[in-house]
């Protein structure tokens, strides 16, 4: 099978980061067109060995593009074709049937209650968008969650399948030789609590919530951001009138896929965390909460489909927070309180009272993986999703949606350490 994926732009964000991890365990040909911005992303699917076009689209309203594409489409022979994120899923529909190829699959990676990638939804995004969804033969949703807002929408349930995101457990399991070097880097302090978020920095993901939180809390507690975006000036000057300048790290953007950056990935920055945080009140899955529980962190989090849609018992050490800084703050004081008891039961070990052999700073909880993170296997994604392939390309209708509780453990099996949902 050939497969072209079309998206809208290659920079470090989750859809583009997902479609890069995606093609790695894919068993297909497959080539992306990127429309814009072949950014970090598209330099790591070009050193993955994937073909790797930009269609030098100079904005929305720039229809030359679509003929460029239908001619890369008819010259690459595609059996079918995967679009991505709102721009690219508008023109690659379009493109695909006027090139021939009926299999045309889109995956909606970002539809929230109010916004999409950020943009609002009003009347005429909706109707534009409903347009276009006409053209493929299957929506993908990224969650139950995504899907359910899909149908609310006016997309027939006939046309939706759940393919949720997928993650690479073992690429982020907890490194303790690699936290405490991470640690040293980024020259944290011995016995620092870092709490860390992971995402675009831009309005809707809140991280102005987690800095004014942080000056709740004591001094030797840290905040460690991961990411890049328009707002970083704008944090950086909440965090100086919060008095908490000092205490912030902007790590950057890091993929969570590697792509020979200097500096630490994600991976090991989400080991140098001693719990996650995720203030952002609309996602359409929470990857970057899924990625924190495969490095065993407990979790605090405002909005996670892919928590939401399993049964509590999945993700034992997550919690749903409601409210401001305030909450935040309580929140993850209640997280450190059982990681000090923890430091200094370890510490214990001891007759004198200080820290065993070959312990520095901080003991973080245990680093027990739950099963939310075996569910969301990557392998497991890509599998889904090849049922969709096939299905699209044989005129079938969409695979029904896989049934989203996992196993849980038995009750016999003891309580892990850390935070309990709610």
């Amino acid at each position: 099978m050939r497969a072209l994926h079309v998206i809208t732009g290659l920079g470090v964000g989750g859809a583009e980061q997902q479609l890069r991890l995606l093609l790695r365990h894919l068993p297909a040909d497959c080539d992306v067109v990127t429309l814009t911005n072949p950014g970090a992303v598209a330099d790591g699917l070009a050193a993955d060995g994937v073909r790797v076009t930009h269609l030098g689209m100079a904005g929305n309203r720039d229809v030359g593009a679509l003929p460029r594409l239908v001619r890369l489409i008819r010259a690459g022979g595609y059996d079918l074709v995967h679009t991505h994120l709102y721009r690219a899923c508008l023109y690659g529909r379009i493109a695909a049937r006027l090139a021939g190829v009926r299999a045309v699959v889109a995956t909606e990676h970002s539809l929230g209650t109010t916004q999409m990638e950020g943009r609002p939804l009003t009347p005429g995004v909706r109707a534009l968008y409903l347009a276009g969804e006409r053209l493929g033969r299957t929506t993908v949703a990224v969650s139950a969650t995504v899907a359910a807002r899909l149908e609310e929408w006016g997309v027939p349930a006939s046309r939706i399948a759940v393919v949720p995101n997928g993650v690479d457990a073992d690429r982020f399991r907890f490194d303790p030789a690699g936290r405490e070097r991470t640690r040293r880097r980024l020259g944290l302090p011995d016995g620092a609590f870092v709490v860390g978020g992971v995402g675009r920095l831009v309005p809707g993901k809140r991280f102005d919530v987690l800095i004014r939180a942080l000056a709740l809390l004591p001094a030797d507690t840290w905040l460690l951001l991961v990411g890049g975006g328009e707002q970083e000036s704008v944090l950086r000057r909440t965090a100086r009138e919060a008095g908490v300048a000092g205490r912030v790290l902007f790590a950057g953007e890091r993929p969570g896929v590697p792509d020979g950056s200097p500096g630490p990935g994600l991976p090991s920055l989400t080991a140098a965390m001693d719990v996650f945080a995720s203030p952002s009140p609309q996602e359409a899955f929470g990857l970057a909460v899924v990625e924190a529980l495969a490095s065993g962190l407990p979790v605090l989090y405002a909005s996670c489909p892919a928590l939401e849609d399993l049964p509590a018992s999945a993700a034992p050490r997550a919690r749903r927070i409601e409210g401001g800084p305030e909450a935040f703050a309580r929140a993850l004081s209640d997280v450190r309180a059982l990681s000090d008891v923890r430091a200094l039961s370890d510490a214990r070990v001891r007759p004198d009272g200080s820290a065993p052999p070959g312990a520095r700073g901080r003991v973080p909880l245990s680093r027990e993986v739950p099963e939310a993170v075996r569910h969301y296997s990557v392998t497991r994604t890509a599998g889904l999703l090849m049922d969709v392939y096939t299905a699209a390309l044989t005129g079938a209708a969409a695979p029904s949606s896989p049934s989203p509780a996992p196993p849980v453990p038995s009750p016999s099996s003891p309580s892990p350490e850390g935070v309990s949902s709610t």
